[in-house]
């Protein structure tokens, strides 16, 4: 995922949590003529237009606010670049196990795949004609 698509699931994540938990925002996020394409440009023209490179989360998280509050607002023209989301995301417990599930049965599945190459791989003892001398054990 590139840094645009996670800053897009970002900030769709925000305001769903925030709809949830504030029943006036709730209503915005449902309006027909908002959508986070929309959004992002609009936070992103924003941006372009300050002139600064960095921001606080709670800056732009209030920017999307902004767009969905706002029925009258000038969104801009999409704008081709690359967003870097920098913070750490939180799994819950849930998805802690999830992952950790996917990453076993990934393993397993590397290794049964070197196991079965190594015995392709391997040639096939067939049985030699030559006769090994014996030697004798007492002389």
């Amino acid at each position: 995922m590139n840094g645009t698509d996670q800053f897009t699931r970002t900030i769709a994540e925000y305001l769903n949590q925030r709809a949830m938990t504030d029943p006036l925002f709730a209503p915005n996020l449902m309006k027909p003529n908002k959508n986070i394409e929309e959004c992002i440009t609009y936070i992103l023209s924003e941006v372009q237009k300050s002139g600064c490179n960095g921001f606080e989360d709670d800056e732009i998280y209030s920017m999307a606010v902004h767009y969905y509050d706002e029925d009258d607002l000038e969104v801009g023209n999409a704008i081709p670049c690359n967003v870097v989301v920098n913070h750490t995301i939180v799994l819950t417990d849930e998805e802690k196990a999830e992952a950790r599930q996917q990453a076993f049965a990934q393993y397993q599945a590397e290794e049964l795949r070197k196991l079965q190459d190594r015995k392709r791989s391997k040639p096939k003892n067939e049985a030699s004609t030559e006769e090994v001398p014996q030697l004798p054990l007492f002389d």
